[in-house]
């Protein structure tokens, strides 16, 4: 832990961009990452989350972790997903939670970096069904800042949930902008 924390104060000490966040939750949390524009962002989320001393497991499509990447990215605490059975991942997270295992979970919901025109609805299962808060975490190259927004649990209102979600999000940018997905569920626009 404390090289990783050596490491972060490091990353912040020479980057352009800079740490604006509120304190890391009291406790394990679902932390959101958005908007996921770029490979950028999970070097920002290792540099919060170490700086911040926040024990995180993240999700990331099994390809990540293939051949030497795997060891590292398990390592760094990757989890993967396999793209063809998403359910299964939300159940095996909820699993390892009620098992006892103790950390907060970074999820980007809106998937990778671009093509896509919704956000996957799998972090909100996971919040609700855990009990855990969740997170705002952010990148917006608007104001060069990157960090944790508020902390808060889910009603079960969709609706009402996400709309909180968006009003966050409103002015975050991503470090590519141009890849922005809205923070809206697939359920959500069908309903529209």
């Amino acid at each position: 832990m404390h090289l990783r924390r050596l490491a972060a104060r490091l990353f912040w000490a020479v980057s352009r961009w800079r740490l604006a966040t509120e304190p890391a939750p009291a406790r394990p949390t679902l932390l959101i990452g958005a908007p996921h524009t770029s490979n950028w962002d999970f070097v920002f989320m290792l540099a919060i989350t170490w700086k911040l001393g926040v024990h995180i497991h993240w999700l990331g499509k099994t390809s990540l972790f293939r051949g030497w990447r795997g060891p590292i990215m398990t390592r760094l605490g990757g989890i993967p997903v396999n793209r063809d059975a998403p359910q299964k991942v939300v159940a095996d997270v909820v699993a390892r939670m009620r098992a006892g295992e103790v950390f907060s979970l970074v999820v980007t919901p809106d998937g990778t970096r671009s093509g896509h025109t919704h956000w996957k609805s799998g972090f909100y299962r996971i919040a609700r069904e855990t009990g855990m808060p969740v997170t705002l975490g952010y990148v917006d190259r608007t104001t060069m800042t990157t960090g944790l927004g508020p902390t808060f649990a889910l009603t079960g209102d969709v609706a009402s949930d996400m709309d909180r979600i968006r009003a966050f999000y409103a002015d975050k940018a991503g470090a590519r902008p141009e890849h922005r997905v809205e923070p809206r569920l697939r359920e959500e626009l069908a309903a529209d």
